[in-house]
Parts: C-alpha cells; structure tokens; sequence
C-alpha cells in the first residue's frame, strides 16, 4: 500500500524509529498511525525514543583502517553503560559507523554542527543555479537542494553504505532497540595519507 510521508513523519516524533521501520509499521497496520506505534513499541523498536534523555557517557573509541593502511577513522560512539560498551552489538555498530566515515567522508555529525556561513553559501549557490525561475520556485528547489546537501555531507543523515535504504540514524536506532540504552556518535576523526601537503612535498600552510 502506497505509505503517506506526512504520517510516517509523524510516526517518526512519536516514536524515534528509523523510516523504514515506520514505513513498515505503517504497512503492517494498514495506515493506522495509533495501531503503527502499537507495532512499534510491540517490537521494541518505539522504546528508543524514552532513552532519548539518558546520559550516554560509556562507550569506546573504535578504529578502521583501509586501502593498507592510507587510510584511518577513529571515532567515539557512547552507551549508557560499561556493560554495553563490551558487548558484540555494540563493538559491531562502532565498526560500521567507522567503516561508513571511511567510505563517504562527511564533514559532520549532525546538520546542527555545520556553520552558518557554510549553509548560507551553499544556498546562494542553489539559488544562483535557478535563476530566472519564480521566487517561490527557486525557493522549494534551494530547499530541496540542501536537504540533498545535509545528506551528503552529515554523518547521520547519510544512506547506509550497506543498505541505502537506511540510514545511520535508522542504523543507530536499531541497534538502541536491540542493546536496551540510548546510544550517541560524539566525535570522529578522518585520516588520508598525504593529506595537508603541498604538490611540492611539503606541509601545506593552514588557511
């Protein structure tokens, strides 16, 4: 059955799951919003969204490195508890999320860390690429564009490289379902061999 994105949307603030297990939710009770949220929390998959408040201050640092060693994530990924950071769940989560910084190398975590000077400019550039369209035209394609944009570039926001039609908050918030604690990307670092030097061999200036 076709699924209405605005109760999917819905769907979503009520019970902090992914789309695509609201999507299915949906399908499931034939697009009943109240019926869907029963599905969810039937699941396990709705509880996520009461741990949203928790303090998640465990966790570990996770590693991968690829292509021989040219080139290496670390990132810290957090729990609630020491208990969880040790188990097999969770150390597979934290090595899917490196692998994906490794893969797509996003600028940030959330669309929130991007500064304003980088969100203005990039709009001025979309409108720029519309010009000689309607006002209220450009203004739903500048939108549309940046959307595009967040999901390139935010680590949360991406499509799973496994899976594109998920992605790593749907990936995040299956894994918060399975292991019971509310779970948080808090920093990762990206390295590439070579990078930061000049043609000439030599470290490159900071701008």
């Amino acid at each position: 059955m076709e699924i209405d994105a605005k109760v999917v949307k819905d769907l979503r603030e009520k019970t902090g799951a992914g789309v695509m297990d609201c999507k299915k939710a949906l399908a499931e009770s034939s697009g009943d919003l109240e019926k869907a949220v029963l599905w969810l929390r039937e699941k396990g998959i709705a509880s996520a969204a009461k741990r949203s408040g928790r303090v998640a201050s465990e966790g570990t640092v996770g590693c991968y490195i690829h292509a021989g060693g040219k080139l290496g994530v670390l990132v810290e990924v957090n729990c609630e508890t020491d208990f969880a950071a040790k188990g097999p769940d969770f150390q597979t989560l934290v090595k899917e999320i490196a692998m994906q910084i490794a893969a797509t190398n996003p600028r940030c975590i959330r669309r929130e860390e991007l500064a304003a000077e980088i969100i203005e400019q990039e709009r001025q550039i979309y409108a720029q690429q519309s010009a000689g369209k309607p006002a209220n035209v450009i203004g739903k394609i500048v939108d549309g564009k940046l959307d595009k944009f967040y999901k390139e570039v935010c680590l949360l926001e991406q499509s799973w490289v496994r899976d594109p039609n998920r992605t790593i908050t749907d990936l995040i918030g299956e894994y918060t379902a399975k292991i019971g604690e509310k779970l948080d990307v808090r920093r990762f670092s990206r390295f590439q061999l070579g990078e930061g030097f000049d043609q000439k061999g030599g470290a490159a200036q900071a701008g």
